[in-house]
């Protein structure tokens, strides 16, 4: 069967360290704009096109690499100004700090950004609606599915005494992502002695869910998230051109995350789950009664 994959890359820098960080922590988030040409240039020689979530705090920090990041062709979207958690903020803090990121960002690109994903995948009840009212065509932070866009729900309500109400699909479109596909938690350290993950054996993992994508789902799509400053350095790069590569002879698609969404909401149809076995079908997420 066929597949597409997106690569993207939240390109945090500072922004992933403030507030507060230390020098250590400031170091290791500006080590971002090292990786970032060594990403371009990997992805540049195998002429693939991929997804950028900027914050704006990087985008006016370093004008000029996001530039060269646009100027290459790849798609930039949204990731908050400073990298905020969403949950910490009031309705009108995030609603302030989301608008003020999208103008940043649609001045960097010269029309308006057409997604958006989280910092660190932080969600309020505010944020959808927040993102719709900036129409936006999708998000890429929840994980309610690995190979099938959908459309993100509204209007959930989950309580202990019963059974959970599910809402009715929006007009934003979903790109599930997922922890296990974020190069983050396998590789970073939090200096307090977590250890660090062989790069081959987790790249391994991530060529392994194509892999399953391939053999028994339709069209699926699967996105990887990278960071510059963690895939960005030797021998986790070397393990993910190894990956890219290997994904190259499986004969999958890469593309931008606006072009799936484009298609997606054209018509085209996704991550049809058709097992070569087994009469059990996937009901697809997003809608209520599932």
């Amino acid at each position: 069967m066929s597949g597409t994959v997106c690569l993207t890359f939240d390109f945090d820098s500072f922004a992933g360290a403030l507030p507060g960080g230390s020098p250590g922590d400031l170091a290791r988030a500006e080590f971002a704009a090292a990786g970032v040409p060594r990403i371009l240039n990997l992805l540049e020689h195998r002429a693939i096109l991929s997804t950028w979530f900027i914050p704006g705090h990087t985008v006016q920090t370093y004008p000029a690499l996001c530039r060269d990041i646009v100027r290459a062709g790849h798609e930039v979207a949204l990731h908050g100004y400073a990298h905020e958690n969403n949950s910490r903020l009031t309705a009108r803090e995030e609603r302030q700090v989301t608008r003020h990121a999208f103008e940043v960002v649609a001045d960097l690109l010269g029309e308006a950004p057409k997604g958006a994903r989280t910092p660190s995948w932080d969600l309020s009840a505010a944020t959808l609606d927040i993102l719709t009212e900036l129409g936006l065509d999708y998000d890429s932070s929840l994980m309610a599915h690995d190979y099938r866009p959908y459309f993100v729900r509204q209007g959930d309500h989950h309580r202990v005494e019963g059974p959970s109400a599910l809402g009715n699909p929006s007009p934003l479109v979903e790109l599930p992502i997922s922890w296990s596909l974020d190069d983050w938690p396998a590789f970073e350290t939090n200096g307090r002695g977590r250890p660090l993950q062989n790069a081959r054996l987790v790249f391994e993992n991530w060529r392994d869910d194509v892999v399953y994508m391939l053999r028994d789902f339709q069209d699926g799509v699967v996105t990887f998230t990278s960071h510059p400053e963690v895939t960005g350095r030797g021998h986790r790069l070397l393990g993910y051109e190894r990956l890219v590569d290997e994904l190259r002879q499986m004969g999958v698609a890469f593309a931008r995350m606006d072009s799936v969404v484009q298609a997606f909401l054209a018509g085209q149809s996704y991550g049809e789950y058709r097992p070569e076995h087994g009469s059990f079908r996937e009901r697809p997420p997003g809608g209520a009664g599932m």
